[in-house]
């Protein structure tokens, strides 16, 4: 009996992220992604700072994540900022020795803030690396009074559990683990 390959990575997503997502936090929507692979990142921020709207998102784009390009967002300015990589990549046949390194979108007046009651999502897409593994993704919440700066990671491992502010984790799991159907 042949199992498809959404049922195999449904099965490895759950393998992966179990319970562990809490929504209090900023989370990625799919959290589970194949290695090699293109991603569309969605940021979910469902978090207030203790009550103030969020005015800002900035994310801080990790190493190996190729090529991010930011979704616009009605109401909200997007930035970005490229940055030397430490070592180039391919693309197309060309080589890319300078990439995203962070994006950010501000409201453009209090009526694009997010407030306390609601949630959102900030979404980016790019390349991911053929090496499987944890990819941290660090938000920098800013709000009207205050800010979150979700960044904490575990000292090993992909536990977040006993950090108050964890950034956002996607796992990458090899393409392997799914297979090839033809």
């Amino acid at each position: 009996m042949k199992i498809s390959i959404a049922t195999k990575l449904i099965a490895a997503c759950a393998m992966f992220t179990g319970a562990s997502a809490v929504f209090s936090h900023v989370v990625l929507d799919e959290p589970v992604a194949l290695a090699g692979r293109g991603y569309k990142a969605a940021l979910r921020v469902s978090h207030a700072c203790e009550g103030s709207p969020t005015t800002a998102i900035k994310v801080t784009v990790p190493v190996g994540f190729q090529g991010a390009q930011p979704m616009p967002k009605a109401g909200w300015t997007v930035t970005i900022t490229r940055a030397k990589l430490a070592k180039p990549y391919d693309s197309h046949g060309k080589t890319v020795s300078e990439d995203v390194s962070e994006i950010t979108w501000s409201a453009n007046s209090q009526d694009s803030w997010l407030p306390a009651a609601y949630y959102d999502e900030f979404v980016f897409r790019g390349g991911l690396p053929a090496e499987a593994g944890a990819m941290w993704f660090k938000v920098l919440q800013t709000c009207e009074k205050g800010s979150n700066n979700w960044s904490e990671l575990p000292a090993s491992g992909t536990s977040t559990k006993g950090l108050s502010l964890p950034a956002a984790l996607l796992e990458i799991i090899p393409s392997e683990i799914v297979g090839h159907q033809h």
